[in-house]
């Protein structure tokens, strides 16, 4: 049996560490072995990169050209470490977030010029793609409401991104919009501002012809 790889991407709040954490529970019930990897981190050294970038040490933000590097190099160690020996065992790998984050946060967020991005990501993944990508769509007032209750229910500090403002992340989601409409054979849409329910149904329903 293949190996699978399957990213989910979408804005803060969309519900992407749910979904993936249901989707792997039914997935192993229909008999595959699932991995769960995420972006920033996956990796010692990509979960030490991920602290550095959502809460930069000192008082000095991170430059944008240095937070696509730092992005890039987390996601090269977690393709060579984690991602290629475990596709190639014929497993499913589900990653929260992939290179797409990079193209809409550094390159349409931060506005660096996209084939520079471009360029980073192709160093970090050479041909690792994902056969499926889930994109979790929700209006950006949805996501600000979900993140402000994340915040206050759990005590959760504000990092680099939280604090990056509501035209960057309308940046953001558009660009995730014009990621989605370049690749309609790679990119689902889900209606991420369904129940719970819903979303995991049209989530489960979207992966039947990769199974």
């Amino acid at each position: 049996m293949s190996g699978l790889f399957i990213t989910f991407e979408g804005i803060e709040g969309c519900g992407k560490s749910t979904q993936i954490e249901r989707l792997a529970k039914r997935l192993a019930k229909a008999g595959r072995e699932v991995v769960n990897l995420r972006e920033p981190g996956g990796t010692l050294i990509g979960e030490a990169i991920r602290e550095v970038v959502k809460h930069p040490p000192g008082d000095a933000p991170i430059s944008p050209d240095t937070e696509l590097l730092l992005m890039n190099a987390s996601r090269a160690q977690l393709v060579q470490e984690a991602i290629r020996p475990v596709l190639a065992k014929g497993a499913v790998v589900l990653c929260d977030r992939f290179y797409d984050s990079s193209m809409a946060y550094q390159g349409f967020g931060r506005e660096l010029d996209l084939a520079n991005v471009q360029q980073a990501i192709d160093l970090a993944v050479g041909d690792t793609m994902p056969n499926l990508t889930l994109l979790l769509d929700i209006p950006l007032s949805v996501s600000q409401a979900r993140v402000s209750d994340r915040h206050q229910s759990t005590g959760e500090t504000q990092d680099q991104f939280d604090e990056s403002g509501t035209k960057f992340f309308e940046r953001v989601l558009d660009g995730f919009h014009i990621l989605a409409k370049a690749e309609p054979a790679r990119f689902r849409i889900i209606n991420g501002d369904k129940s719970l329910d819903t979303v995991a149904e049209e989530i489960w329903d979207s992966i039947q012809s990769h199974l």
